[in-house]
């Protein structure tokens, strides 16, 4: 974790290296707010850093380690509100807003920090499998709060398309990273698993992305993380009627929250999802909650999963198929 740890000041990186020492797999967040404790967010609670409150300095010092003290070369990422690292770690940032014509020009002033830390979990989306595999794979949202483990899933599903299963040949698989969280991507190389017949297009629109990706690689799978914008629906559409499976993500809580946005009112009147697997936010990241077909209807008896994220460590068969 030293890409995390090299943010903070000398004295913060000493005593939170200590604090997490052997923890580093439970942590989910650190959050830095100026004149507050530090706070750590692991799978089972809460955590505080009382020895010594961050200072605007520190937030300085911060700031300029995470963007390598070349801030110029992170506008739209400072416009949009976060960045992100080596590793694929998401830093949210929050402070003073600068605005022009009405809307957000820049924060002038960053003096709150959530650094969101990614993990790869191999063998966390096995469980999707049968709800996603029908004689092929089928278009797939994932719907879920934040926190409720949708990134680590999908990375994992690159990997077990990409890589094949059971009697099932890999694919050629299309990730459009435009957070770079997916395949945490380091000039252009993937630091995490995502198989051996996966692309990625690293930092791009996901819009653009999408219709870059079907003319450049020709995916036989497309994942694509935290969709929402029209635009994002008009590529998706066009992706689907190209002949390309897609697999992607949404931020949300319930199936009729999501027909509530504008948006996404072609995704139901086409039924473009032929499933719709909502997570579970008050369990943990990756339970699935419950799964929905192209009609809306729920497809498949829900079971109860215990510690979902890292289902791969089961010996029986019939649950992790065939530990892949």
């Amino acid at each position: 974790m030293e890409e995390i740890l090299r943010i903070f000041p000398d004295d913060f990186r000493r005593v939170l290296e200590k604090k997490v020492e052997g923890r580093w797999s439970f942590l989910q967040e650190i959050r830095v707010r100026i004149f507050q404790p530090i706070e750590l967010i692991f799978d089972f609670g809460v955590e505080w850093l009382p020895e010594r409150k961050p200072t605007s300095r520190d937030a300085t010092y911060m700031l300029n380690q995470i963007s390598e003290f070349s801030l110029y070369r992170m506008t739209d990422e400072l416009r949009e509100g976060y960045m992100t690292v080596e590793g694929g770690h998401r830093i949210g940032i929050a402070g003073k807003v600068n605005t022009e014509h009405g809307s957000v020009k820049a924060l002038q002033y960053v003096t709150f920090f959530n650094i969101r830390i990614a993990k790869q979990k191999i063998g966390c989306a096995v469980p999707l499998l049968p709800y996603i595999f029908n004689k092929g794979y089928v278009n797939t949202l994932i719907v879920g709060p934040p926190q409720t483990g949708k990134t680590t899933l999908i990375r994992d599903l690159a990997r077990i398309i990409s890589s094949g299963w059971q009697k099932q040949k890999g694919l050629k698989v299309g990730i459009i990273d435009e957070r770079s969280e997916i395949a945490a991507s380091l000039k252009g190389i993937p630091q995490h698993d995502i198989g051996p017949r996966t692309d990625v297009l690293d930092a791009c629109p996901k819009a653009e992305g999408m219709m870059m990706m079907i003319r450049s690689m020709s995916p036989d799978v497309l994942i694509v993380d935290e969709i929402g914008k029209k635009k994002d629906i008009e590529a998706l559409l066009e992706a689907v009627n190209s002949g390309v499976t897609v697999i992607c993500t949404i931020h949300g809580q319930t199936l009729d929250e999501l027909k509530k946005r504008p948006s996404l009112q072609p995704v139901f009147d086409q039924k473009l999802f032929e499933r719709i697997i909502l997570l579970d936010k008050h369990r943990e990241p990756g339970t699935i909650l419950k799964i929905y077909d192209q009609n809306e209807k729920i497809h498949f008896p829900i079971r109860s999963y215990h510690n979902e994220m890292d289902r791969s460590t089961v010996t029986r068969r019939s649950d992790n198929l065939g530990r892949i």
